[in-house]
């Protein structure tokens, strides 16, 4: 299990590393301002599109259900799995469909844009509208593969799409060297066609996995009484969880755009709409999607397996394990971002179309994020201890707390706050939902558990996920001062040395604080490093 994880965090860090240098081409060739907006929104629609009416179903009820059916069935599932693919991709191909179809309907709902900014953008999602489908066969193809303990490919793929996507902006650079007044058509087609390839190229490379794996598709359309409906009802009420999260995030993508656009028209120097939220947001979850998406994925065929025995001990002990261990490395992330968050900005986003002001925006939202990854990568194991047993039901009510509390706090602050501080002040809504919401999915999952036993590992050693967190807060509280003053003493030399000056500072005063805190999470991993480099 841990093999995989590394090996699947191995291919996030990658992917995460040359999309940080896909970001900054983007950013580079369009800005942070109306143009870099409409892009981001353009690009953004399908993606939400897609988890919001199919995308949350299937990462959360594929695998339990594959497992399940391997179980339960004579042949091994391999029936069922043809059905619940084909069903799902009929589904892909009509929502994509209509979402071409409504391309300037589905704008209108998330911008207040109008004349040339809203045809740009109109013609922008219509070219990346069809990424619906293949986002989707990419998650139904990769679940397949994690069902069957091959975890790798769907985490090295996405590398393909980065690679595509800065070939395409890295064209646009060189053949348009100003697009301060808009698009040409001939740009509109080769952004758009182009970003949509990337995502083309990122599903098709499965296809050498899966062959290996010796898994071939044969599309059954027998799905009556084929065993659909147990997994239609979960999907049903991951839908409804999505669609409550998508209903936060428009107030959320319709304020910001119309903070970028007061701001713009303020004069306010800096970007401090929809991109610059946005950039802060794929930073802040980088160590989630790493590290805890990895573990956790690894884990979910093994809890799978345990809640479809019964074992509810064994589902608590690696809710437990995940918990701990993720935090183990997402903690000191979060300090890292809290503390550096200038100099980490500047690294990934400081070229061309984008100066200091653009930055200081950023990092600020950066800030407001930071501490709110902790909770984060807490919501997505507790989840996850739900969708094992097979209960959506539960997690979508728990989950109106955050949409609710982000929604209607990003409001507040739109209403309340000047434009430069708006957007920033909807990421640390965000921040405040995440806590509320991971608190009570914490407290409702460990009901459902039971109680750790005499006999369980938990019980034995005495530490428990909320003791782990506490001991690391201790530590990353000193060591993010460390960080901040090693990055402040090195900013002479550059944005990058200091950016690692300060790293390595916070990291040291972490390593050195983990024995005395009894960080047994951190301490066995680095005893595991020391013997391996003394192999």
């Amino acid at each position: 299990m841990l093999r995989s994880g590394a090996l699947m965090a191995a291919g996030s860090i990658v992917s995460r590393a040359t999309g940080f240098v896909r970001s900054a081409v983007v950013v580079a060739a369009l800005g942070t301002g109306l143009l870099g907006d409409g892009y981001a929104v353009a690009n953004t629609v399908p993606n939400i599109l897609y988890m919001l009416l199919i995308g949350g179903a299937l990462n959360a009820v594929f695998v339990p259900e594959l497992v399940r059916a391997a179980r339960e069935h004579e042949d091994g599932g391999a029936a069922y799995t043809d059905r619940l693919l084909t069903a799902c991709t009929a589904a892909l191909v009509v929502l994509t469909a209509v979402a071409v179809l409504c391309a300037p309907l589905i704008v209108s709902a998330y911008t207040g844009y109008d004349g040339a900014q809203a045809s740009t953008t109109v013609a922008l999602a219509r070219y990346c509208l069809p990424q619906i489908l293949f986002y989707g066969l990419f998650t139904l193809l990769g679940q397949v593969l994690n069902a069957r303990g091959r975890f790798g490919a769907m985490m090295w793929t996405p590398v393909l799409n980065n690679v595509v996507i800065i070939a395409v902006f890295g064209l646009f650079l060189f053949l348009s060297h100003d697009a301060a007044d808009g698009l040409t058509a001939a740009q509109t087609h080769l952004l758009g066609w182009g970003t949509t390839a990337g995502i083309v190229v990122q599903a098709l490379a499965l296809v050498p996995s899966l062959r290996a794996a010796r898994f071939r598709w044969r599309p059954r359309f027998d799905w009556r009484g084929g065993g659909l409906a147990r997994p239609l009802r979960n999907a049903g009420w991951l839908v409804m969880l999505v669609l409550t999260n998508q209903i936060a995030y428009w107030v959320i993508t319709r304020l910001s755009t119309t903070t970028g656009q007061r701001a713009a028209l303020e004069g306010l120097s800096g970007g401090a709409g929809y991109t610059a939220y946005s950039n802060a947001y794929q930073l802040w979850i980088v160590p989630q999607g790493i590290i805890t998406v990895s573990l956790v994925t690894a884990l979910m065929p093994r809890m799978s397996a345990a809640a479809a025995d019964g074992d509810l001990g064994r589902v608590r002990r690696d809710v437990s394990y995940a918990l701990r261990t993720s935090a183990a490395l997402v903690v000191p992330a979060a300090a890292l971002f809290a503390a550096l968050a200038p100099w980490v900005m500047g690294s990934v986003f400081e070229y061309g179309r984008t100066g200091a002001a653009d930055i200081e925006v950023m990092a600020g939202m950066l800030i407001a994020f930071a501490p709110g990854l902790i909770a984060f990568s807490g919501q997505y194991v507790l989840s996850r201890g739900f969708y094992a047993l097979s209960d959506t039901r539960t997690p979508f009510f728990l989950n109106l707390v955050i949409a609710v509390l982000n929604g209607s706090l990003a409001a507040a602050a739109y209403f309340l706050l000047p434009p430069r501080w708006a957007v920033t002040g909807m990421a640390g809504a965000y921040t405040v939902a995440l806590f509320a919401g991971a608190g009570v999915t914490a407290y409702a999952l460990a009901r459902r558990l039971g109680p750790r036993t005499a006999a369980g590992v938990d019980a034995r050693r005495r530490t428990t996920a909320l003791r782990t967190h506490l001991r690391l807060l201790v530590a990353c509280l000193p060591a993010g001062a460390a960080g901040h003053a090693a990055a402040r003493a090195a900013d002479g030399l550059g944005t990058f040395a200091a950016l690692a000056a300060g790293t390595v500072a916070l990291a040291l005063t972490v390593v050195l604080l983990a024995r005395p805190l009894r960080l047994t999470e951190i301490t066995d991993l680095l005893d595991s490093l020391w013997r391996k480099l003394g192999r």
